[in-house]
């Protein structure tokens, strides 16, 4: 990272809570470092060859292993092979198959270097099969004009319930024997903290404006390093955004009414950012159909800057009894 652009980073320090937090997290320090160094290692890819890293997987109560966990690993494996003084502008990625809860082979092929841009192909395999693949954009630090949308009106994290404790009081009301994956992985705590501005319940949704916002931290601050953050939020970025292409529907995926997978995703971080700190995710869905839903999100920090913006196309397939 060039002397500017690590001054400015380092420097943007999280934030105190302008007001006391009635409803702050229950984790201890210890535990609080403890989950935030678990995903550290997770999304930091292990060399094993010239361009070519191994993630383990994480099995966080989905299906098939979580989208967010290989765009946080597929992004690191890319920045890995970019010098700091490029960090990442942007990334696009599709999803191709379903990965397993197992480790994940990342290949980067070197696109491009120039003189202000570089470019990595991402593709990740696992047990020789393509699963995913992603194309990331790296640039110097350049000086230009700024310019950037508003951030929306909404209430302060302070003033909002910790998902947890939504998930918890969903878990408490799903019928014995139903959902038992996912009832007790969705009640233990984890590395991000997400609280939602417009709850939804996932097993009796009221049908609502395709339009959410979530704030979303880490538990315990992180090192200095761009690329790390931004991978977080990448990770971060998967959790919630294709449940907004539901709302306007009323469908309740814990009672098996639709069926989502993420298709694609793509990422633009446009300032600098820290996960550590508060961090909106301001989100829409402007269209639903073929059974696949499009969704947008814009990322603001605390002060209101846009720091990145989110697409994403998912299968939204609703589903039959029997199906």
């Amino acid at each position: 990272m060039s002397s500017a652009v690590a001054a400015a980073f380092s420097s943007s320090r999280p934030s105190q809570p302008s007001q006391p937090d009635p409803l702050a997290s229950p984790l201890d320090d210890a535990t609080a470092r403890d989950l935030v160094d678990r995903l550290v290692n997770l999304l930091r890819v292990q060399p094993v060859g010239p361009d070519r890293f191994v993630g383990q997987s994480e099995d966080i109560g989905t299906p098939a292993v979580f989208g967010g966990q290989v765009l946080g690993q597929a992004l690191m494996a890319a920045c890995g092979t970019v010098g700091a003084e490029r960090p990442v502008h942007s990334m696009h990625a599709y999803f191709l198959l379903p990965g397993e809860h197992a480790p994940i082979e990342y290949e980067v092929l070197r696109a491009r270097d120039g003189r202000s841009f570089s470019t990595r192909h991402v593709v990740a395999r696992q047990r020789g099969v393509e699963i995913f693949e992603m194309t990331a954009s790296f640039q110097l630090a350049s000086d230009g004009a700024d310019h950037q949308d508003a951030a929306p009106q909404v209430p302060p994290p302070e003033a909002l319930v910790p998902e947890l404790e939504h998930r918890r009081a969903v878990a408490e009301r799903l019928p014995p024997g139903f959902g038992a994956r996912w009832r007790e992985k969705s009640v233990l705590p984890r590395a991000l903290e997400y609280r939602h501005v417009q709850p939804y319940d996932l097993l009796d949704p009221v049908a609502a404006p395709p339009q959410a916002s979530m704030w979303l931290r880490a538990v315990a601050p992180l090192p200095d390093d761009f690329s790390l953050h931004c991978a977080m939020l990448a990770y971060a970025s998967d959790h919630g955004l294709l449940l907004t292409a539901m709302r306007p529907h009323g469908l309740a995926l814990l009672r098996g009414e639709v069926r989502l997978a993420s298709l694609d995703h793509a990422m633009w971080f446009h300032r600098n950012l820290r996960i550590d700190d508060w961090l909106l995710h301001d989100m829409d869905s402007p269209s639903a159909s073929g059974a696949r839903a499009l969704c947008r999100g814009r990322v603001f920090d605390r002060q209101g800057r846009l720091v990145a913006s989110t697409a994403q196309e998912g299968m939204m397939r609703l589903q039959r009894r029997g199906d």
